[in-house]
Protein backbone atom coordinates (compact mmCIF):
# COMPACT_ATOMS: atom_id res chain seq x y z
CA UNK A 1 0.00 0.00 0.00
CA UNK A 2 1.34 3.41 -0.99
CA UNK A 3 0.14 6.91 -0.20
CA UNK A 4 1.55 10.43 -0.50
CA UNK A 5 0.50 13.59 1.31
CA UNK A 6 1.84 17.10 1.81
CA UNK A 7 2.65 17.74 5.48
CA UNK A 8 5.30 19.92 7.14
CA UNK A 9 5.56 21.82 3.87
CA UNK A 10 6.92 18.81 1.99
CA UNK A 11 5.83 15.67 0.20
CA UNK A 12 5.69 12.64 2.49
CA UNK A 13 5.33 9.17 0.97
CA UNK A 14 4.67 5.90 2.73
CA UNK A 15 5.08 2.51 1.06
CA UNK A 16 4.26 -0.49 3.23
CA UNK A 17 4.30 -3.77 1.30
CA UNK A 18 3.48 -6.25 4.05
CA UNK A 19 0.27 -8.12 3.21
CA UNK A 20 -1.42 -7.20 6.49
CA UNK A 21 -1.23 -3.41 6.05
CA UNK A 22 -4.50 -1.45 6.27
CA UNK A 23 -5.42 2.13 5.42
CA UNK A 24 -5.78 2.95 9.10
CA UNK A 25 -2.13 1.96 9.67
CA UNK A 26 -0.89 4.56 7.19
CA UNK A 27 -3.35 7.04 8.64
CA UNK A 28 -1.77 6.63 12.08
CA UNK A 29 1.68 7.48 10.69
CA UNK A 30 0.44 10.52 8.77
CA UNK A 31 -1.38 11.69 11.91
CA UNK A 32 1.92 11.66 13.79
CA UNK A 33 3.61 13.75 11.08
CA UNK A 34 0.73 16.24 11.33
CA UNK A 35 1.12 16.43 15.11
CA UNK A 36 4.85 17.12 14.82
CA UNK A 37 4.17 19.86 12.28
CA UNK A 38 1.70 21.47 14.69
CA UNK A 39 4.28 21.33 17.46
CA UNK A 40 7.50 22.37 15.72
CA UNK A 41 6.60 24.53 12.73
CA UNK A 42 7.98 28.08 13.13
CA UNK A 43 5.38 29.15 10.55
CA UNK A 44 2.43 28.26 12.79
CA UNK A 45 1.79 30.95 15.38
CA UNK A 46 0.29 28.50 17.88
CA UNK A 47 3.07 25.88 17.65
CA UNK A 48 5.17 25.15 20.70
CA UNK A 49 8.30 26.46 18.97
CA UNK A 50 6.60 29.75 18.06
CA UNK A 51 5.29 30.20 21.59
CA UNK A 52 8.74 29.41 22.99
CA UNK A 53 10.36 31.96 20.66
CA UNK A 54 7.88 34.61 21.82
CA UNK A 55 8.76 33.88 25.45
CA UNK A 56 5.34 32.47 26.29
CA UNK A 57 6.82 29.12 27.40
CA UNK A 58 9.82 28.82 29.71
CA UNK A 59 12.46 26.22 28.87
CA UNK A 60 11.64 24.15 31.95
CA UNK A 61 7.98 24.08 30.89
CA UNK A 62 8.63 22.67 27.42
CA UNK A 63 7.38 19.24 26.43
CA UNK A 64 9.64 16.20 26.54
CA UNK A 65 9.84 16.18 22.74
CA UNK A 66 10.83 19.83 22.62
CA UNK A 67 13.59 19.27 25.16
CA UNK A 68 14.78 16.24 23.18
CA UNK A 69 15.03 18.23 19.95
CA UNK A 70 16.92 21.05 21.67
CA UNK A 71 19.33 18.56 23.29
CA UNK A 72 19.94 16.74 20.00
CA UNK A 73 20.53 20.06 18.27
CA UNK A 74 23.12 21.09 20.84
CA UNK A 75 24.83 17.71 20.53
CA UNK A 76 24.99 18.13 16.75
CA UNK A 77 26.29 21.70 17.07
CA UNK A 78 29.20 20.46 19.16
CA UNK A 79 29.91 17.49 16.88
CA UNK A 80 29.98 19.63 13.73
CA UNK A 81 32.11 22.50 14.96
CA UNK A 82 29.11 24.79 15.11
CA UNK A 83 28.02 24.32 11.49
CA UNK A 84 24.68 22.95 12.65
CA UNK A 85 23.05 25.52 14.91
CA UNK A 86 19.32 26.09 15.42
CA UNK A 87 19.96 29.49 17.05
CA UNK A 88 19.36 32.51 14.87
CA UNK A 89 20.81 36.05 15.13
CA UNK A 90 17.45 37.41 16.30
CA UNK A 91 17.56 35.17 19.38
CA UNK A 92 14.98 32.66 18.16
CA UNK A 93 15.55 29.00 17.37
CA UNK A 94 14.54 27.14 14.22
CA UNK A 95 14.69 23.34 14.64
CA UNK A 96 13.39 22.45 11.16
CA UNK A 97 16.79 21.06 10.12
CA UNK A 98 16.64 18.65 13.05
CA UNK A 99 12.96 17.74 13.10
CA UNK A 100 12.62 16.33 9.57
CA UNK A 101 15.03 13.40 9.86
CA UNK A 102 13.93 12.80 13.44
CA UNK A 103 10.27 12.62 12.32
CA UNK A 104 11.07 10.16 9.52
CA UNK A 105 13.01 7.94 11.91
CA UNK A 106 10.11 8.09 14.36
CA UNK A 107 7.73 7.05 11.57
CA UNK A 108 9.93 4.07 10.71
CA UNK A 109 10.04 3.02 14.35
CA UNK A 110 6.28 3.46 14.58
CA UNK A 111 5.79 1.10 11.64
CA UNK A 112 8.10 -1.49 13.22
CA UNK A 113 6.19 -1.23 16.50
CA UNK A 114 2.98 -1.80 14.52
CA UNK A 115 4.43 -5.09 13.30
CA UNK A 116 5.57 -4.14 9.80
CA UNK A 117 8.90 -5.15 8.32
CA UNK A 118 8.89 -4.15 4.64
CA UNK A 119 8.40 -0.44 4.08
CA UNK A 120 9.88 2.85 2.93
CA UNK A 121 9.28 6.32 4.38
CA UNK A 122 10.32 9.29 2.21
CA UNK A 123 9.94 12.96 3.06
CA UNK A 124 11.52 16.01 1.47
CA UNK A 125 14.38 14.08 -0.13
CA UNK A 126 15.18 11.99 2.96
CA UNK A 127 14.47 8.27 3.02
CA UNK A 128 14.36 5.38 5.47
CA UNK A 129 13.74 1.92 4.07
CA UNK A 130 13.33 -1.36 5.94
CA UNK A 131 13.19 -4.95 4.80
CA UNK A 132 12.44 -5.67 1.13
CA UNK A 133 10.44 -3.96 -1.59
CA UNK A 134 7.27 -5.32 -3.23
CA UNK A 135 9.36 -7.41 -5.64
CA UNK A 136 11.25 -9.11 -2.83
CA UNK A 137 14.46 -7.23 -3.57
CA UNK A 138 16.45 -4.51 -1.85
CA UNK A 139 15.03 -0.99 -1.87
CA UNK A 140 16.97 1.42 -4.10
CA UNK A 141 17.28 5.19 -3.83
CA UNK A 142 18.15 7.52 -6.70
CA UNK A 143 20.20 10.69 -6.36
CA UNK A 144 18.52 13.29 -8.54
CA UNK A 145 20.50 15.35 -11.05
CA UNK A 146 20.42 18.90 -9.65
CA UNK A 147 20.21 20.51 -13.10
CA UNK A 148 18.16 17.91 -14.99
CA UNK A 149 15.40 17.12 -12.52
CA UNK A 150 14.07 14.11 -14.42
CA UNK A 151 17.44 12.34 -14.43
CA UNK A 152 19.09 10.18 -11.77
CA UNK A 153 22.86 10.47 -11.49
CA UNK A 154 23.47 7.63 -9.05
CA UNK A 155 21.45 4.72 -7.67
CA UNK A 156 22.06 3.63 -4.08
CA UNK A 157 21.11 0.44 -2.28
CA UNK A 158 21.05 1.58 1.36
CA UNK A 159 20.35 -1.86 2.91
CA UNK A 160 18.41 -0.45 5.84
CA UNK A 161 20.53 2.66 6.29
CA UNK A 162 19.09 6.17 6.03
CA UNK A 163 19.64 8.51 3.08
CA UNK A 164 19.40 12.31 3.24
CA UNK A 165 20.12 14.99 0.65
CA UNK A 166 20.78 18.65 1.34
CA UNK A 167 20.90 21.12 -1.53
CA UNK A 168 19.85 24.45 -2.94
CA UNK A 169 18.64 23.38 -6.38
CA UNK A 170 14.97 23.13 -5.35
CA UNK A 171 14.44 25.61 -2.51
CA UNK A 172 17.35 27.96 -3.21
CA UNK A 173 19.86 28.94 -0.53
CA UNK A 174 17.96 27.98 2.62
CA UNK A 175 20.71 26.33 4.69
CA UNK A 176 22.29 28.74 7.17
CA UNK A 177 26.03 28.94 7.89
CA UNK A 178 26.34 30.10 11.52
CA UNK A 179 30.01 31.03 11.03
CA UNK A 180 29.32 33.54 8.26
CA UNK A 181 25.73 34.47 9.01
CA UNK A 182 24.91 33.76 5.36
CA UNK A 183 22.85 31.21 3.49
CA UNK A 184 24.51 29.02 0.88
CA UNK A 185 27.35 26.53 0.51
CA UNK A 186 30.20 27.83 -1.66
CA UNK A 187 29.53 26.22 -5.05
CA UNK A 188 28.04 22.96 -3.74
CA UNK A 189 24.51 22.34 -5.00
CA UNK A 190 23.78 18.83 -3.67
CA UNK A 191 25.16 16.62 -0.92
CA UNK A 192 23.70 13.18 -0.25
CA UNK A 193 24.65 11.35 2.95
CA UNK A 194 24.09 7.73 3.97
CA UNK A 195 24.06 7.13 7.72
CA UNK A 196 23.08 4.44 10.21
CA UNK A 197 19.53 5.79 10.00
CA UNK A 198 17.82 8.75 8.34
CA UNK A 199 18.12 10.97 11.40
CA UNK A 200 21.89 10.59 11.53
CA UNK A 201 22.16 11.07 7.76
CA UNK A 202 19.97 14.17 7.80
CA UNK A 203 21.59 16.09 10.63
CA UNK A 204 25.07 15.55 9.25
CA UNK A 205 24.00 16.30 5.67
CA UNK A 206 22.68 19.69 6.78
CA UNK A 207 25.87 20.54 8.65
CA UNK A 208 28.18 19.27 5.90
CA UNK A 209 26.32 21.25 3.25
CA UNK A 210 26.81 24.42 5.30
CA UNK A 211 30.56 23.66 5.34
CA UNK A 212 30.74 24.04 1.56
CA UNK A 213 33.79 22.46 -0.05
CA UNK A 214 34.89 21.04 3.30
CA UNK A 215 31.66 19.12 3.76
CA UNK A 216 32.46 15.95 1.83
CA UNK A 217 35.78 15.68 3.70
CA UNK A 218 33.91 15.97 7.01
CA UNK A 219 31.63 13.12 5.92
CA UNK A 220 34.68 11.06 4.90
CA UNK A 221 36.21 11.50 8.36
CA UNK A 222 33.05 10.73 10.32
CA UNK A 223 32.60 7.02 11.17
CA UNK A 224 29.40 5.47 9.84
CA UNK A 225 28.79 8.08 7.14
CA UNK A 226 29.28 8.10 3.37
CA UNK A 227 28.51 10.88 0.92
CA UNK A 228 28.07 12.00 -2.68
CA UNK A 229 28.54 15.66 -3.62
CA UNK A 230 27.76 17.64 -6.79
CA UNK A 231 29.03 21.18 -7.37
CA UNK A 232 27.75 23.97 -9.60
CA UNK A 233 29.89 22.79 -12.54
CA UNK A 234 28.31 19.34 -12.36
CA UNK A 235 31.45 17.72 -10.94
CA UNK A 236 30.78 14.93 -8.45
CA UNK A 237 32.90 13.66 -5.58
CA UNK A 238 32.15 10.74 -3.30
CA UNK A 239 33.58 9.18 -0.19
CA UNK A 240 35.67 6.05 -0.51
CA UNK A 241 33.16 3.78 1.20
CA UNK A 242 30.15 4.81 -0.86
CA UNK A 243 30.81 1.98 -3.31
CA UNK A 244 29.44 -0.56 -0.84
CA UNK A 245 26.00 1.05 -1.34
CA UNK A 246 26.15 0.92 -5.13
CA UNK A 247 24.29 -2.00 -6.75
CA UNK A 248 26.57 -4.42 -8.61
Amino acid sequence: MRETRTIMGMTISLAVVDDCVRQQDLEAVFTEFTALDAQFSPFKTDSEISRFNRGEIAENACTTRMREIVALSEKTRQETGGYFDISRPDGTIDPCGMVKGWAIRNAARQLVDMGFFNFCVAAGGDIQCHGLNEHGGQWTVGIRHPFLRDEIVKVLQPNGHGVATSGNYIRGDHIYNPHTGLYGSDNIVSLTVIGPDVFEADRYATAAFAMGRKGINFIERTPGLEGYEIDSSGTARMTIGLKKYLPC
